[in-house]
Order: C-alpha cells, then sequence, then structure tokens
C-alpha cells in the first residue's frame, strides 16, 4: 500500500509539482528529548513557554522527535517535510488573560538558530541530511513581515494601537509636536539607500518605545533598531495597512528599506548555503510590499543553484476563505513568486465535500488556473490543501455541515477529499495528523492538536475519524483507514507522471452536487487517465467523455470499465461519495 523508497540520488531533479508535502508543527509531532522542554529557560510557564495541557503553550515536541517518526512520514507517501518555523522565538508574549508562547514558530527574535525547545542547529542539520540520505525534501517555513513583539509605543503602553496612516501622520512630521523631521525624506515609494538615509527619526505615527531589558533581544544586531520597522500601529489587514501595520501587535518590518531587503537575503541564503535545503513557505507573504519579494525571490533562487538545488520551491502564503483565485494568482504575476498555497482549491473542497455546493464550484476553480504567471501549467506548482494550522482541519466542516452524519460518513468525506488532494492538479500537502483522523474544534489553537501523547483536555476530548483512539493516545497508526488511503493515493501520484504532471481536462460538473470527472494526460507518451469523483450522497452512473483513441481501461483505483462503451465516451458507476481512476491502455 505505501509509497516505494525514492532514489536519493535523484530527489534533486524532482520538480515541484512531483511531491507530496507532509507539514508537520514540530512541538506538537513528537517529543525526542525531554531535555529541551523549556528550552533551557528557567521558570514557570510564564517564563519557559511549556505547558502541555495547554493549547497556546510548547507542549515539548522537538527536531529529535521529527528525526525518529522520518519513517511513519516517507510510509505515507510524502517526499517533502514542511516544518513550521524552527527559528528562536519569544517564549511568551501577549497580555493579562491573552498570554501564549511561541510553539508554532512565527514570533522570532533570532534569525540565525534554531530554537532551543526544538533542540539544535546540529539537529536540525541531522534531520535535512536524514530526509536528503532517503531522497525527501525539506521546506523550511520563513518570515520577513514581522519579528516578536518587542517594540511598543508610548500613546498606548498596553497595546492595541490603531494603524495610523501616512496620510494622517506623514513622515516628515513629528507626532507629538507636529515638529519638522526626516528632512529630505521623500516616502518609501523611493527605495534608494540615499533616500532611507534620511529617515532617521521614527516618532512620525507613534512615539517608540523599546524596553532596556530586549533592547539587543533581536538577531541580526540591525532588526534591534526601530528605523527599520513601520511604527504606525495594528493592521487592519486592508489598504495601506495590510503591509505597513503590526500583525496584531508583531513589530512590522520596514521591507521597503533596501538595508532590509539585503538582510533577509544575507539571512535565508546562509540557511540554504549551510543546510542544503529545498525550499521556503513564506509566511503573510501578502502583508509584505511586491518590491521586496521581486527582490527576495530571484536572490533565493540564485542561492539555491549555486549550492546545486536547481528546484527550489518558494511558495507564499496568501491567506483567505474564498473561492477566488484570481487574488491568489496576482502574487505569482506583481510579487513574481513562483508559487502561492492554493487556498481557492481548500474552500472548493470545503464548498463541495463539506458541504452541498454544486461540482461547478471545482470548475470555476480549475477555469481560472490561466491567470497565473506563466498560464495553467503553472497551477501544477501551486500547493494545495484541505486542512492546515491556521483555518482549521477538513474533518471539523464536515461535522460542522453534516451534524448528523455518521462515523462511515465523515470517514468517507475526509477520504474524498484527500483523494481530490492526492490527484488533482497541484502539489498536495497534508497536515500532519489528517491522516489519524483528527478534526480539531475550530480554527488556530483549536487545530494544533499533538501527534504524541498529549495532556491538553481540550483535544483529549475530542473524537476522532477512523478510530477509537483519542490524542491522549499515540497516533502513528499506519494501519489507520486514512494513513492507508493517502499511502496508497500517494504511491499512485509517485507512478504515474500523468498525475504529477499532466495536463488536466475538466470532463464533467453540474449545477448540483455528484460527478466531477478530469482527464490527466500524460506528459511523455499522451494516454489518459481519467479521475471521477462522486460528491452526493447518492450512487450514480454517468458518461464521461474520454478521448478517441482511449478504448481500454485498468482500474487504478475502485471500479473502472475495461472498455470504452462508444468511441470518446466511457460508463461509471460510483457509490455515494466514492472515486474512481481509470488509465487507458494499461492495468495495475
Amino acid at each position: 500500500m505505501t509509497a516505494s523508497p525514492l532514489s536519493a540520488q535523484s530527489f534533486r531533479d524532482r520538480l515541484p509539482e512531483d511531491e507530496v508535502i507532509y507539514f508537520v508543527l514540530p512541538d506538537r509531532f513528537a517529543n525526542g528529548d525531554s531535555k529541551n522542554d523549556t528550552g533551557g529557560i528557567k521558570g514557570d510557564r510564564l517564563k519557559t513557554g511549556y505547558d502541555p495541557t495547554h493549547k497556546g503553550f510548547y507542549h515539548g515536541g522537538d527536531l529529535k522527535g521529527l528525526l525518529k517518526r522520518i519513517d511513519y512520514i516517507q510510509g505515507l507517501g510524502a517526499t517533502a517535510i514542511w516544518l513550521a518555523p524552527v527559528f528562536k522565538n519569544k517564549a511568551v508574549q501577549g497580555k493579562a488573560g491573552d498570554v501564549s508562547a511561541g510553539y508554532h514558530g512565527y514570533w522570532v527574535t533570532d534569525f540565525t538558530t534554531v530554537d532551543p525547545h526544538f533542540g539544535t542547529e546540529a539537529d536540525f542539520k541531522a534531520l535535512v541530511d536524514a530526509a536528503h540520505a532517503r531522497g525527501m525534501k525539506v521546506y523550511m517555513d520563513i518570515i520577513a513581515n514581522h519579528t516578536a513583539d518587542v517594540i511598543s509605543y508610548r500613546e498606548c503602553p498596553t497595546g492595541g494601537c490603531e494603524y495610523r496612516s501616512r496620510a494622517d501622520y506623514p513622515y516628515q512630521r513629528r507626532n507629538r509636536d507636529g515638529a519638522a523631521i526626516n528632512a529630505g525624506f521623500t516616502g518609501d515609494s523611493d527605495q534608494s539607500t540615499e533616500n532611507f538615509a534620511r529617515l532617521t527619526d521614527m516618532d512620525f505615527a507613534y512615539d517608540v518605545v523599546v524596553p532596556k531589558a530586549e533592547a539587543k533581544v533581536k538577531v541580526p544586531e540591525w532588526l534591534n533598531d526601530p528605523k527599520y520597522y513601520h511604527n504606525r500601529g495594528n493592521t487592519t489587514f486592508w489598504n495601506e495597512s495590510a503591509t505597513m501595520g503590526d500583525f496584531v501587535g508583531l513589530d512590522d518590518i520596514m521591507t521597503e528599506h533596501p538595508h532590509v531587503v539585503q538582510g533577509m537575503i544575507d539571512i535565508y541564503g546562509s540557511w540554504i548555503d549551510k543546510y542544503g535545503v529545498d525550499g521556503f513557505r513564506v509566511d503573510t507573504a501578502r502583508h509584505v510590499n511586491p518590491e521586496f519579494w521581486q527582490a527576495f525571490v530571484p536572490a533565493m533562487l540564485a542561492r539555491a543553484k549555486a549550492n546545486n538545488i536547481p528546484n527550489f520551491h518558494i511558495f507564499g502564503e496568501i491567506g483567505g476563505i474564498g473561492l477566488e483565485p484570481g487574488k491568489l494568482a496576482v502574487h505569482t504575476r506583481v510579487d513574481k513568486y513562483p508559487a502561492v498555497i492554493d487556498f481557492a482549491f481548500r474552500q472548493a473542497a470545503v464548498d463541495t465535500v463539506a458541504g452541498t455546493g454544486a461540482t461547478n464550484k471545482l470548475w470555476e476553480l480549475f477555469f481560472q488556473d490561466p491567470l497565473y504567471e506563466g498560464g495553467a501549467d503553472k497551477a501544477r506548482i501551486q500547493p494545495t490543501f484541505v486542512s492546515n494550522h491556521d483555518n482549521g482541519r477538513f474533518g471539523y466542516f464536515v461535522r460542522k455541515a453534516f451534524p448528523q452524519a455518521s462515523d462511515e460518513e465523515q470517514l468517507k468525506r475526509v477520504t474524498l477529499a484527500h483523494a481530490m488532494l492526492l490527484t488533482l492538479r497541484g502539489v498536495p500537502t497534508i497536515y500532519s495528523g489528517d491522516e489519524q483522523g483528527f478534526a480539531g474544534d475550530g480554527w488556530d489553537q483549536d487545530a494544533r492538536e499533538d501527534m504524541f501523547p498529549s495532556k491538553t483536555a481540550v483535544y483529549n476530548d475530542n473524537v476522532l475519524i477512523g478510530t477509537k483512539a483519542t490524542t491522549a493516545q499515540s497516533n502513528f497508526d499506519t494501519a489507520h483507514p486514512l494513513y492507508q488511503k493517502m499511502a496508497q493515493l500517494s504511491g499512485l501520484r509517485q507512478r504515474h507522471a500523468a498525475l504529477r504532471r499532466g495536463k488536466q481536462i475538466v470532463r464533467n460538473y453540474a449545477d448540483t452536487p455528484g460527478l466531477f470527472a478530469v482527464s490527466k494526460i500524460d506528459p511523455d507518451d499522451g494516454h489518459e487517465i481519467v479521475v471521477a469523483f462522486n460528491t452526493s450522497d447518492k450512487a450514480i452512473t454517468v458518461n464521461v467523455e474520454v478521448a478517441t483513441q482511449s478504448t481500454q481501461f485498468g482500474a487504478l483505483y475502485g471500479q473502472c470499465p475495461e472498455n470504452a462503451d462508444t468511441p470518446g465516451r466511457i460508463k461509471l458507476t460510483l457509490a455515494p461519495l466514492d472515486f474512481a481512476v481509470c488509465e487507458a491502455g494499461a492495468k495495475e
């Protein structure tokens, strides 16, 4: 059932669309060394960040734990591991009543080293080397938009500062008294070194305050200087503030500044040089100005090529919850991102499988593939997903939409969504725990359960899908029906280039739940694989258009006809919430 091992010698040659990505939060995956649970910090949880009973604190997972479970990941058919950020974080931040820890990795203070809660740089190297020895890739999660929350403002010392725009608070006037400052600075649209040398007083919107105890906490050292931050208060996620506001209080880096551009290139280039990682997932990518990415992305691709990494994959997080591919694709055209995470794919899957939406939702998604820079062919390298650590697990949405669904129906719907993920265009990205039936209670912290035995009550009372286990137990069951199905489909994907790289032709869709079918065309010899899904709770028998030369078929999965019943057509029968993968001219 599991995928065959990949050649360690050829992993660098694989294209981005050849991968199956497995995403993990190291803190929630496996604890390989309990000695680093507190990150070497003394004190209670408000100092160390460690409290395995609370969903918002460190639980003890680390890089050694990941390494010990790498067989499990590879057995699922994953060919690339995407790690949530491993950089050193501010252990705890927040105000009274809203305190949590940096277990997720997005509150960075030191961009040059591994957080001690996760282990050491040697542990990171050991993981990357072990993955490469198995023919697996490693993608790092990186951040250029912000650092941990260190900077505060005199006007609102307890936080929650409203965004102050450039029009209301221009760079050339000091907030507190209106005095002229920053003479000759022509604004951040002129991103030259000469212009930014004139920006010296940062008190234009708020009076900037850096606590003495944290004045030197950031690494590299230049990140401690307030002149490299926007200092305009919290983003509203709209208009100007979308790229210049503090992300819920996090210090928003002034990525227009040429020193910042080069500084970030140096930081992340060094991780490529030192460890030979295979790609970057970029957090909060849409909250950074396009000019930064236009410089940063080609610099990283060049750095990777200099390290003999020809297929370095960079994909940005352009968060959203709508079926709006155009809003994603624009970042491949304007920002020049090679790829972005396909939130629209997730929404189409939620609408049609964790909902009662018509199958034309899927057609609408793929119809807009030509919007990506490079056209529909480039849509194949966009990472797709149905669950993630921010927006919740697919099982949660199934239960929300179908509260009376039986255990069997829940399992079928989650299976069907992952079948779409692993056979349709894009780079399938599995969120750790989905293969063990994790469903969570909602978004964010409620979807970040432990794979190793959890001590968190709000996780342990969850009913998992496809198993009687709970999160209080170790959940690395390779016999779990979802793990088995994902491994089987990952194996199909590895063995059939049409599923990874083939041109996708939509064959059937409707304005009701039911049939959605595509043909995937083999890039080498042109033969066809038909993939069909039944999103309804009724059995269906339907005609599916195929190429006229596709006359005989073999079943790669499910029930397939042996022959076309007339040139250009096959008749398919699909059980409720089932799918089939049928290959023309061959049998497996």
